[in-house]
């Protein structure tokens, strides 16, 4: 998979292992993570990293939906439903706000005519000219943090307890122990899907764009992510998340409740995080131009396109 920028795509579907990744994109650094729930064989979640000009660039996020049949498979068909359309757009002179809105209706076409039942999130981050723009589905969420760990935008969660949260009904700490926690209300695979667009956001030279599944958000705390990404390496920062998040999820396996109170879900992880200015000590790691890693599309039946 190629786009006009010469670089590769890094796309993880279905993962088996716990995967990381580390590229240059849109004039910074992305680091990425993904790993199955604890104890299971294999994700249903998908992750995608799409370089397409010096400063433009998209990062998406798909979580297939527990408890339906194929999650996995329409996750990975969603993605490459995304990619698809935006590399289409970037040849045809398409605006790129227009592609990715025309990709994640794609994505609802090919989710649909699985016939199955399955269903994802999405959650996408545009890119473009210094700016970030999100657009979602469901409770997969796109947040951005300051230098110093201030939240400066977050999507709602597409499920009745996210909407009660928008509401002040409950706070944030109730709304993370809340009994429907699990429930959404608005996926891909849906024939009343809707897609939620965000304003164009300009980014500070130290500003991080997280995508995440909601295996992020469900076991840690807001002020724990931005705490955890207030300072340090990009890449070392999301390892760090990723890893406080599982053990979250560890501590709840068995009959034993998590200490303290503390939240606990055991699910799959996704993590995209990126900094336009990642900083000296990234930059080394960084590899050259045009030769990222993990630049293979990756579908876990071992087939390049899933549709």
């Amino acid at each position: 998979m190629s786009v006009s920028a010469g670089a590769e795509a890094l796309i993880l579907a279905a993962a088996e292992t716990t995967s990381q990744g580390l590229v240059r994109v849109a004039g910074g650094a992305a680091a990425a993570w993904a790993a199955p729930r604890p104890g299971n064989a294999r994700s249903e979640d998908a992750l995608l990293v799409l370089p397409l000009a010096p400063d433009t660039a998209v990062l998406a996020i798909a979580d297939g939906m527990g408890g339906l049949p194929g999650g996995g498979t329409a996750a990975a068909r969603a993605i490459a439903a995304l990619t698809a359309a935006v590399e289409e757009g970037l040849a045809a002179g398409t605006p790129l706000q227009t592609s990715i809105l025309d990709g994640i209706d794609r994505a609802n076409a090919s989710v649909l005519s699985m016939g199955t039942g399955a269903a994802t999130t999405l959650a996408v981050a545009e890119l473009a000219g210094g700016q970030v723009r999100a657009y979602n589905v469901g409770d997969s969420e796109v947040m951005v943090f300051g230098q110093r760990g201030r939240l400066k935008l977050r999507t709602l969660s597409h499920s009745p307890v996210g909407f009660a949260l928008q509401a002040g009904l409950v706070d944030h700490e109730e709304a993370l122990h809340h009994e429907d926690r699990h429930i959404v209300s608005n996926f891909v695979g849906s024939r009343d899907m809707r897609i939620e667009v965000g304003s164009a956001l300009r980014l500070g030279p130290m500003d991080t764009v997280v995508v995440c599944s909601d295996g992020l958000v469900d076991n840690l705390r807001l002020q724990e992510i931005s705490a955890i990404m207030s300072s340090g390496p990009l890449d070392r920062q999301l390892e760090a998340l990723a890893r406080c998040a599982v053990a979250r999820m560890t501590g709840a396996e068995g009959a034993v409740p998590a200490p303290d109170g503390q939240p606990s879900k055991p699910d799959d992880l996704s993590l995209i995080a990126f900094r336009p200015h990642p900083g000296r000590a990234v930059t080394r790691r960084l590899p050259p131009p045009r030769q990222m890693p993990l630049g293979d599309t990756q579908w876990g039946d071992g087939k390049a396109d899933p549709a």
